[in-house]
């Protein structure tokens, strides 16, 4: 960029010699409506670019020009000065070495930055003790970038995570405006902005809430807006829920193949067996990543419940709990009580149990003759007719399996002595 007007000569002088100058400055300086306006060139200045502020309407009968960063006129915001007469430049403690000021009052400054945005002012110093000085005011602002759009999470969980959106970079002397869908942004309860707009917080997003979305930095000279961003909803978690192969294994005969559905690509398995995280055993396998669980060779012990539970990076949710129905039995009958010695006119109350499910079948013999059906035999006031070879026969008439158990009774004459009645328990 041309200068207008580049002084013929640059001194550079001490900082005693810029105090008494100034202060000679700043001595001569009175007030003024004179209207001294200021112009910049180019009105919009990139960072890194070069920016002219040339001033206009200067009074007659100038004798120097002072320039500050800011609007207070002290020896701290002090950038540069020109003495007309002497033609000599004073730099001050707000200088930086990329700024020269000319003749015609007007400064460059070179290789613009963040920093140097804000308010500048010029102090024109007018000759005479009767004449007066005069200041003009301007505000740089460089043109705005365009904007991006960060965010906390592009995938939120809908209805369920926050979202914060911010619109970058962050700048100074710029304002932020958001827009969703086209519209400026309206003012709802799930929508809050922070206290320089700068960032969007949106709550429990929803599909009419995730987007587009787009940002827009402005100040007096531009403005700039971002591209659209637009926030890909996960749903909601599905409930599990368990299928099988088999919900009524019969034992140590049938494999059973546990499977969490539904199938999918973004979630983690775990299984639950009686409210407990599945140990680790070696009859358990889990292949495909979980989402299978192998039972071989089922036992009477793996009836569960089983539950199976989806994971994501955000929560987790559980099936109803399933329980296998092992088919088994029956096992080995036993006949209580144990005594085996009876007299007459006692009453024999004998039961037969074996384990098995579904529930066995029992039938009872004397000596190889059917004698009744069910658990209990119950026969009052036996005789010596009654002593015999009693058997239980259990059947289980899913698992086809039949078990036997044979207990002799001896049941003796009355004799009156010895043996006293009623001393056998009844169970």
């Amino acid at each position: 960029m041309g200068a207008p007007s580049v002084p013929p000569c640059t001194l550079h002088i001490t900082w005693k010699d810029l105090l008494l100058t100034a202060s000679l400055l700043i001595f001569w300086n009175t007030p003024t409506t004179a209207q001294v306006t200021i112009e910049a060139q180019p009105t919009k200045v990139s960072e890194g670019k070069d920016v002219l502020l040339l001033v206009h309407n200067l009074p007659q009968n100038l004798a120097a020009y002072i320039w500050y960063k800011g609007q207070i006129m002290d020896l701290h915001h002090y950038i540069t000065s020109y003495v007309i007469d002497t033609e000599i430049i004073v730099f001050g403690p707000a200088y930086s070495g990329r700024e020269t000021v000319y003749s015609n009052a007007s400064l460059l400054i070179q290789n613009v930055t963040q920093k140097d945005t804000g308010s500048y002012t010029i102090q024109i110093i007018k000759r005479g003790d009767t004449t007066k000085g005069v200041t003009g005011h301007f505000t740089l602002y460089l043109e705005t970038p365009k904007p991006s759009i960060s965010s906390s999470n592009l995938h939120p969980r809908e209805a369920v995570e926050t979202v914060i959106l911010s619109c970058d970079p962050d700048t100074q002397d710029v304002s932020y405006r958001w827009w969703i869908n086209g519209q400026s942004l309206p003012i709802s309860r799930k929508l809050q902005l922070s206290k320089t707009n700068r960032t969007l917080v949106i709550f429990g997003v929803t599909k009419d809430t995730a987007g587009p979305y787009e940002c827009e930095m402005k100040n007096p000279v531009s403005s700039s807006r971002s591209d659209p961003v637009t926030l890909n909803l996960l749903p909601e978690l599905p409930k599990p829920y368990i299928t099988s192969n088999n919900f009524n294994p019969m034992e140590n005969e049938n494999v059973v193949a546990l499977t969490c559905e539904p199938k999918t690509q973004n979630y983690t398995y775990v299984w639950w067996v009686n409210g407990q995280s599945l140990p680790v055993s070696p009859r358990l396998k889990q292949p495909g990543k979980n989402r299978f669980l192998i039972l071989p060779n089922v036992s009477r012990n793996d009836t569960g419940p089983y539950e199976c539970e989806i994971r994501d990076r955000v929560g987790s949710m559980r099936s109803d709990p399933i329980t296998l129905d092992v088919l088994y039995g029956p096992d080995f009958p036993r006949i209580f009580p144990s005594f085996t010695y009876y007299h007459s006119g006692e009453n024999l109350y004998l039961y037969c149990y074996a384990d098995s499910n579904p529930p066995a079948e029992y039938t009872w013999t004397i000596n190889g003759k059917f004698l009744q059906s069910g658990q209990i035999l119950s026969i009052p006031q036996i005789t010596t007719e009654h002593s015999g070879r009693y058997g239980c026969c259990v059947r289980n008439s899913v698992t086809g399996r039949e078990r036997s158990t044979f207990k002799t009774i001896k049941v003796s004459a009355p004799s009156g002595r010895g043996h006293i009645p009623g001393l056998n328990p009844i169970y």
